[in-house]
């Protein structure tokens, strides 16, 4: 049986549950881990006084039930397991995360994925914004792992990931893949202003209207990467749909492709239609 936990006292504004992740739990019985010190509007708080608390850990999942968004750092630093959210998430959801998988129904606030080296997370709404990047004041991002979001993403999607695969359903804010390091994001929909700029290596593909492609990168040439099919059978076995579309028809034809940033090297591209 999975660990459960449902809010019991939505009066708290902002609630840490940094920690309560499958692999630290599994050794531990239902009334230990309802006595674990978490953090609520800044205060220590006992787990249970904020949540109602079933089960156990030993299958390794967690199971989220109800409104989480004010609930912030779930599923960050995870080595194993799963965590399952039927609900929306606060900030900084997965951030740091290592392994296993995380699958929200709803929606997570900003920086989702910050800092991630592996495992998966799937997002059924929108996110906010630096999905997939660096800290404030730290050089990389994303390193390693999967991140889909079905919806909308928000601004700096993808900035300075160094490794790993950030798929939106959506649309993205300004800036998606700035100063990206290696890597690969996915745009389905409308990418904004700005995107690739300051980009060292890796991929933004955009995939909905041809974007603003900055005036440091160089125009390439139109045609049908092979590397977009196996990406799209990677997304596709993973249960990632564009638009509600079938990945390989929709990274399927040709692509236009551009060079840069050529002011960091130039060694990055920027696909579109």
């Amino acid at each position: 049986m999975p660990l459960v936990l449902e809010p019991a006292a939505p009066d708290a504004l902002s609630i840490d549950l940094a920690g309560i992740v499958p692999d630290r739990l599994a050794e531990r019985s239902t009334a230990e881990i309802a006595r674990l010190e978490i953090f609520a509007d800044g205060q220590p708080v006992e787990l249970g006084s904020l949540f109602r608390v079933r089960g156990d850990c030993t299958d390794g999942r967690i199971e989220c039930n109800g409104d989480f968004s004010r609930v912030h750092r779930l599923a960050a630093a995870m080595v194993a397991g799963e965590m399952i959210v039927r609900g929306s998430v606060g900030r900084h959801a997965g951030a740091g995360m290592r392994g296993g998988r995380f699958l929200v129904s709803g929606d997570a606030g900003d920086w989702l994925a910050a800092e991630m080296t592996g495992g998966t997370i799937r997002i059924g709404g929108r996110t906010g914004d630096n999905a997939a990047a660096a800290l404030p004041g730290c050089e990389t991002g994303m390193r390693g792992g999967l991140v889909m979001v079905a919806g909308d993403a928000g601004c700096l999607a993808g900035a300075r990931m160094r490794r790993g695969l950030l798929a939106i359903g959506g649309d993205c804010g300004d800036g998606a893949a700035f100063e990206l390091r290696a890597g690969t994001v996915l745009v389905a929909g409308a990418t904004g202003p700005r995107a690739g700029l300051g980009m060292r290596r890796g991929s933004l593909i955009a995939g909905g209207l041809q974007p603003a492609v900055p005036p440091t990168f160089r125009r390439g040439a139109a045609w049908a990467p092979t590397f977009l099919q196996l990406l799209a059978g990677r997304l596709q076995n993973a249960g990632f749909l564009p638009g509600g579309r079938d990945c390989r028809s929709f990274l399927g034809g040709i692509w236009q492709q551009w060079h840069g940033d050529l002011l960091a090297g130039g060694r990055g591209e920027i696909f579109h239609r």
